[in-house]
């Protein structure tokens, strides 16, 4: 995939350099876009709870059996090295009920080993110890339904990635401020209308639309505050900010759901809490380098004249000097380096995710733990990327996440990555496609885990591996540390490691000419 655009862009670093690199202005627009992250966490995971499958054996029905054959009546099945009652089948009915109608006694009289068994058709008995009601007990999405749970968290994520391949085009468009507060307006109204569902269909259905807006809030956010902050709040936005405020949603997300166990009133009340953000329309400004792109450079100027009020700086009287650059054409290496990343790592972190209520234990407990354990993670991502080169990083704790999968949480975010590398010109594009990759991932999240009611460990094995192999492909992308933001291809294509990947694919490319 190559690339080639035209259009007017000085070096946006060195024109706002008086702005300095921390100050009120800067503190104010971290913190009030990080909230935003906040309700991409309470709405990410709600399926851990809204989906959870409560313990659950086969009705049955209120006919004449004695109490010793009510008892017996639903078979033990072999969980590793444990008996449990069968969750999917029963002893015939009419044949028991003849037994106990004659007077015999289970397992003394007969041999329950020698009845005929049949699945539950007169529906399940379902286990409100934790639940009250979930979409699992309300429309029966166990044995030969159980896929259908899975499919559900898919659907979520297929959102994800049609949202990724839209928003970038919505907001170099529309802007990002528009697309971030569009797209948190559809999120609530979405959440409040898959309260509603009536089929597991319908609920589907509206997880798209939640998946589709929630998926372009993080990505048109997280590209504003890349865009607004400078070089060292935009570390500390990509890493310790957007994500921990991400995690603070997460961990937030159990004490909800240990309040309220019936998952219609859940997402009804999730779907309330973004109208807190409506104030923020009038305090978050639009990017001033998108709007330079559009040939709004007055209105460029007078968000960065506010930021210099707010940090104390006397503006110059000419703040951008625009100069013609000739935007050239970028590698596919590039393009798709970054999506093979991202696609293994929400495999591996989503599964995990996603697993929590399927440990044992108490799951509001295992999901807040889940969550909790992100933020060292964050904070040690945080130190090493201010101090460290960002390929050796991803690699090392790649390797390090594929070998030891529970550490995979201690990967540093590849979002910091894609947004150093791509120009502002591309940015919403590489950030989307990047992004659609990793949905990819995420898709099949469900179905990895899935695969471990077959082999509790093949899912491991299968994330690990494919954790292992992206840290190869990480090889292939330039560096970014300590770069300034690219504004234009051409600024993207001198980082260090570019020109090896354009002269060795070049070079691979004239031997297959040659041969």
């Amino acid at each position: 995939m190559n690339s080639t655009l035209q259009g007017e862009m000085g070096d946006y670093d060195e024109e706002t350099a008086f702005l300095g690199q921390i100050g009120p202005y800067f503190w104010l627009t971290f913190f009030l876009l990080n909230t935003v992250f906040v309700s991409t966490g309470f709405n990410g995971l709600y399926i851990i709870f809204a989906g959870a499958a409560p313990k659950h054996s086969c009705l049955v029905p209120d006919v004449n059996l004695t109490e010793e054959w009510r008892n017996a009546i639903i078979p033990f099945t072999a969980v590793g090295d444990e008996a449990v009652h069968s969750q999917c089948s029963r002893y015939n009915l009419a044949a028991v009920k003849n037994l106990s109608d004659q007077g015999y006694i289970p397992g003394r009289d007969v041999n329950l080993t020698n009845l005929p068994l049949e699945g539950c058709l007169d529906g399940w008995n379902y286990s409100k110890e934790v639940y009250q009601s979930t979409i699992v007990t309300e429309w029966n999405l166990v044995c030969d339904n159980q896929w259908k749970v899975p499919f559900a968290s898919s659907t979520l994520f297929v959102g994800y990635l049609f949202g990724s391949l839209i928003s970038g085009q919505l907001s170099d468009r529309f802007g990002r401020k528009k697309v971030v507060f569009i797209s948190l307006g559809a999120q609530s109204l979405s959440v409040l209308l898959q309260s509603f569902s009536q089929s597991w269909r319908i609920f589907c259905v509206m997880f798209l639309f939640v998946g589709a807006s929630q998926i372009s809030i993080y990505i048109s956010a997280f590209v504003l505050g890349t865009e607004l902050l400078s070089k060292t709040m935009r570390v500390l936005f990509t890493t310790l900010g957007a994500f921990l405020f991400y995690c603070i949603g997460y961990m937030t997300l159990p004490w909800i759901a240990f309040g309220i166990r019936d998952w219609r009133t859940l997402l009804a009340v999730l779907s309330a809490t973004s109208v807190v953000y409506i104030p923020l329309w009038w305090f978050i400004p639009e990017s001033p380098r998108w709007l330079i792109t559009q040939g709004r450079v007055m209105e460029a100027e007078v968000i960065v004249r506010d930021a210099a009020r707010k940090n104390k700086v006397q503006a110059p009287s000419v703040i951008f000097k625009e100069s013609e650059v000739r935007f050239g054409s970028v590698h596919a290496a590039v393009f798709w380096s970054l999506p093979c990343l991202g696609m293994a790592i929400n495999i591996g972190y989503f599964g995990l995710s996603l697993n929590t209520s399927n440990l044992s234990g108490n799951p509001f407990l295992n999901c807040f733990l889940s969550a909790i354990t992100e933020v060292p993670a964050y904070i040690v991502s945080t130190c090493l990327l201010r101090k460290c080169p960002r390929r050796v990083i991803l690699s090392t704790f790649l390797v390090i996440g594929g070998g030891v999968l529970l550490l995979i949480q201690l990967i540093p975010d590849i979002y910091i990555y894609t947004a150093e590398i791509y120009p502002t010109v591309l940015r919403n594009v590489g950030m989307g496609m990047c992004s659609s990759a990793a949905r990819i991932g995420s898709i099949t999240a469900p179905y990895v885990i899935y695969l471990g009611t077959y082999n509790k460990v093949l899912p491991y094995i299968l994330m690990g591996s494919l954790t292992i192999a992206s840290s190869v492909v990480n090889f292939f992308l330039p560096e970014t540390f300590n770069k300034d933001l690219p504004e234009t291809v051409e600024q993207m294509q001198e980082c260090q490691g570019y020109s090896f990947i354009h002269s060795f694919i070049h070079s691979f490319i004239h031997s297959l000419e040659f041969e």
